[in-house]
């Protein structure tokens, strides 16, 4: 792989090798394990991705042992600092989420920026979602705008919390039909989704490629995805879109590392993540677990990063999500 320094300033690398790197790129990448940082607890969605991930990484990149760390905490700021921070030397990785990578930076002043980061690649997009329990009364997204339009503020909506896409989601609905519904957030899906079976919210607001397993289940029942097109795990759940509403929020979970990585570390790690998105032992497994595979390169990763950006701030200036 060729890898030209005016692709390296596109990939978001900022700074030369820091002192002392000789020893550590000479040893790379067998000297010790690589950890690849989850801002997120385990058994979540994106920690089952990357934990599943592992071993086609070590099969691309030969001589190179992976650990997972999790690093959950203040909506995945505490592992995204962890990651910024992180020494340049190629032995720490991890995984960001777009939208909260940017809300965070929004809403409040964290300890790292866009830049800090040098864009690996996307690996998952997956639209937002609103499911219902199996009983709901609510069979459509145009029930849902009459309840709330016939009870403002009283229908609660399950998120994963502030700013994140399923917020997000209930925001630009709020927005496009004129209602106002009640943002209830979790710390994650599984207490949303308990939420909703229990009867103590009405709309549980997740990521649909987290929710194929429990409405195969017939423990959820979709209304609705995000999106253009109807989401291809659950061609059955119509769009927004379809409903008069056309609204495009999703997930997309990228690899990064330090800025100020080496190019030829950088250089390999891109090349194993794209060696491993081509993988069509690692895309039979990913389909195996539900997860809805997208790979980007890391100059298109580096474009959606920033694009959501400018998005989210416009947004932000219009409705500020922590409002409600």
């Amino acid at each position: 792989m060729t890898v030209s320094r005016r692709g390296v300033i596109a990939a978001g690398l900022a700074g030369a090798a820091a002192p002392g790197m000789a020893r550590a790129q000479g040893a790379w990448p067998g000297e010790r394990p690589i950890q690849v940082i989850v801002p997120f607890p385990p058994g979540g969605g994106t920690d089952i991705n990357i934990r599943a991930m592992i071993p086609f990484f070590e099969k691309h990149l030969p001589g190179a042992r992976f650990v997972v760390v999790n690093r959950p905490g203040a909506g995945a700021e505490i592992g995204y600092t962890a990651m910024a921070q992180a020494t340049p030397d190629g032995y720490t990785i991890g995984t960001v989420i777009t939208p909260s990578l940017q809300t965070n930076t929004i809403e409040r002043t964290p300890r790292y920026s866009l830049r800090d980061f040098a864009y690996l690649g996307s690996v998952v997009e997956d639209p937002s979602g609103f499911h219902v329990a199996p009983s709901s009364p609510l069979r459509t997204v145009a029930d849902l705008v009459r309840a709330a339009q016939a009870a403002p503020g009283t229908i609660a909506v399950g998120t994963a919390g502030i700013g994140s896409d399923d917020h997000l989601l209930m925001i630009e609905l709020e927005n496009a039909a004129g209602v106002r519904l009640n943002h209830v957030p979790f710390s994650g899906q599984a207490p949303t989704v308990t939420a909703l079976i229990g009867g103590h919210i009405q709309i549980a607001s997740m990521n649909m490629g987290e929710s194929v397993g429990l409405i195969r289940e017939g423990r959820v029942r979709p209304l609705a995805t995000a999106g253009a097109q109807r989401f291809p795990m659950t061609p059955e759940v119509p769009t927004f879109a379809e409903s008069g509403f056309p609204i495009d929020t999703r997930v997309v979970r990228s690899m990064v590392t330090q800025a100020a990585v080496p190019v030829p570390i950088l250089a390999r790690l891109q090349a194993m993540l794209a060696e491993t998105m081509r993988d069509p032992a690692w895309i039979a497994e990913a389909d195996r677990l539900f997860i809805p595979l997208k790979y980007r390169s890391a100059e298109d990763t580096y474009r959606i990063v920033w694009d959501e950006d400018a998005a989210l701030r416009a947004l932000w200036a219009r409705r500020p999500w922590k409002d409600g």
